[in-house]
Parts: structure tokens; C-alpha cells; sequence
């Protein structure tokens, strides 16, 4: 594994871009029969799993899984932005979307309350940076807040992953996170926010205990970093 990008004299991390030798080993789609025998290892790993051809039954998945008027909190994710997951959630009326309601919040006043609801919602909705072949997830974040909800705090997990994202295993996984997700995440944030991002916290999800906790949905098209 390649360890973490290191900082520039200016301070600030070095390229703005992966590699093209990144983007051709982790930016394609990987055949129908890899995807489906990652999906079958998540299922043997206790992690439930739909496959799809398209943005709208990706959707469509979602919709059916989430009870209406439930508690539900989408990660960031450019995947949820893309098939329009994150709308939905926050925007259609069905659900009571936990993310504007923490916008609201001043988090020096309610900042005990902030934590308690995004670290135990209901429902949280999210993707991942990588898939293993023998049915592994992994998922980078710099602040480690999405992650906790994952492993434990949610109540139910679903996660929307794009079919670009099956690696062979967990050592392809972290270079994906460190070659690839990386470069695009920083540059989304400091366009976004004006600061970079990080590798952090990486999450590994090998096997869940809990059967139908977790949720996988994975989509035959490219989505998301």
C-alpha cells in the first residue's frame, strides 16, 4: 500500500489530478461477472445486496428499502448527488432528512444534541470507495463522522456503490482510496469548502453480524470517485 500523499513546502498537497496510470486500473467498470461475484461474497459476508443496471432503479431500491417518514441521514456522497438519492431524501417529503435539520442547528448552543443525531439516525444512507472481490467494504473519511453510524450508531445501513469500484482486494482497495478517491475528494473540497481533505479514518467492513443491517446496492454503471 502507498502510504498518504505528503505536503508540499507550500503546505498544500501535491497534484490536483490521479494519475493516469490510477484512472486506468480504478475508473473502469468492472464486467458483469466480477460485480456479481463480489455481490455474492458480500451476501456470504452478511451483507444484503441488489444489482442494477441504471441510476433510476438504483433510486427506485432506495425508495423501496427506506420507510416512508423515516429518520434517514445521506452522507456526503457524489454518488447519492449523481442518481438523485440525496434529493430525494431531503426534499421529496418522505422521510424526515436529518442533514437540513442539523444545517439548522447552532453548534455551539445544540452541538451534544448535533452529535447524538447524526451518530445514531435511524436510517444512513451512503456509498463506499471500494469493493473486494471476496466481499470487503472500505470507505475513507476525513473526519471519521460518517463512519461511526456505519459500523454501529445507524440502525439500518444502505449503501449505493457504482460497479467501478470492485477491486481484487483490500491492499488494490487502499491504493484505489489513496491513488484515485483522493486527488477528487481534495479537489472537491477545497472547491467546495477552501481546505483540503484527507485520509483520515479508513473504515473496513470484512463481515456483519447483524443479518439485514447492511445494505448493498450495486449499480452496472460508473458512480461517484
Amino acid at each position: 500500500m502507498s502510504g498518504p500523499p505528503t505536503l508540499s513546502a507550500s503546505g498544500e498537497l501535491p497534484g490536483e489530478s490521479p494519475s493516469k496510470e490510477a484512472v486506468a486500473e480504478f475508473a473502469r467498470l468492472a464486467t458483469e461477472h466480477r460485480i456479481r461475484a463480489a455481490l455474492e461474497a458480500l451476501e456470504h459476508n452478511g451483507i444484503t445486496t441488489h444489482f442494477v443496471d441504471a441510476d433510476e432503479e438504483a433510486r427506485d431500491v432506495v425508495r423501496s428499502i427506506l420507510p416512508l417518514g423515516a429518520e434517514v441521514y445521506n452522507n456526503t456522497s457524489r454518488t447519492l448527488e449523481v442518481i438523485g438519492v440525496a434529493e430525494d431524501i431531503e426534499r421529496s417529503g418522505r422521510y424526515q432528512p436529518l442533514r437540513p435539520r442539523l444545517y439548522r442547528m447552532d453548534r455551539e448552543m445544540q452541538g451534544r444534541e448535533m452529535r447524538q443525531l447524526s451518530a445514531a439516525p435511524d436510517w444512513v444512507v451512503g456509498s463506499v470507495h471500494a469493493v473486494t472481490e471476496d466481499g470487503s467494504l472500505l470507505i475513507a473519511s476525513a473526519s471519521g463522522s460518517q463512519l461511526g453510524p456505519i459500523v454501529s450508531g445507524a440502525g439500518h445501513v444502505v449503501l449505493v456503490i457504482g460497479g467501478q469500484k470492485i477491486v481484487a482486494n483490500l491492499t488494490a482497495g487502499l491504493r484505489r482510496i489513496y491513488e484515485y478517491c483522493f486527488p477528487l475528494e481534495d479537489r472537491r473540497a477545497r472547491q467546495a469548502y477552501g481546505v483540503p481533505s484527507g485520509v483520515n479514518n479508513i473504515l473496513i467492513i470484512n463481515h456483519v453480524t447483524t443479518p439485514g443491517r447492511v445494505t448493498a446496492i450495486l449499480v452496472n454503471k460508473t458512480l461517484g470517485f
